[in-house]
């Protein structure tokens, strides 16, 4: 059959860049491990609450002042924010996008952070500082699935945008965007080592 076209609509878009310099990186790693051997108060929550490795998500809301590294890093971050808004097409009328809060992850060997999505925030993100083969993945989950109804199972092969589920395996740099409505989760850290990652938010003001 011919004589038809067919439009996307609603696309949710994923933003990826590599940045570097590589010592940045380096440094990043380093004030992580070093952050979290610290962080009494972080490394209580997760016990708490059953977090398989470390993070400094519920403990620590200054990152950027505490180390000069972090404040590197938010100074890319907000480029690359500032120029994922664009291509969104937002409209701010006046106000401008912050970053609103940045935090660090350790996940152990064995780890998973399961399915969920970041309220109150417009633009979320991951900046992965040292990924292990086998542990780097995270999946992200089709915005529209509650409402498919009794729509059919997507075929295994359908094309990647097709796709219910779709899985993104980052490497050591790789900063990952995506509008903070979208479910995503971490799977099974299958390597032998930690992987450690810095996630963020950014909110209108």
């Amino acid at each position: 059959m011919s004589g038809f076209r067919l439009e996307p609509l609603f696309a949710s878009p994923l933003y990826r860049a590599q940045l570097g310099p590589r010592a940045l990186n380096h440094a990043l790693e380093h004030a992580c491990l070093s952050i979290s051997r610290d962080d009494e108060a972080g490394q209580r929550w997760c016990r708490e609450h059953g977090y398989e490795g470390y993070t400094s998500y519920a403990s620590l809301d200054d990152l950027p002042q505490r180390a000069p590294e972090f404040a590197g890093l938010a100074r890319q971050l907000e480029r690359h924010a500032q120029q994922f808004c664009r291509a969104l097409a937002y409209d701010l009328d006046g106000r401008r996008l912050k970053l609103d809060s940045l935090w660090i992850n350790l996940l152990k060997p064995g780890g998973h952070h399961g399915a969920h999505l970041h309220p109150h925030a417009v633009i979320s993100g991951t900046y992965y500082v040292r990924v292990p083969k086998g542990a780097g993945a995270i999946r992200f989950e089709d915005p529209r699935l509650a409402m498919f109804m009794a729509a059919p199972p997507r075929k295994v092969r359908a094309p990647r945008a097709r796709q219910s589920f779709v899985t993104v395996t980052p490497k050591v740099g790789t900063l990952l965007l995506w509008e903070s409505f979208l479910r995503h989760d971490v799977p099974v850290n299958a390597a032998k080592s930690l992987r450690i990652s810095i996630s963020f938010n950014f909110a209108v003001a």
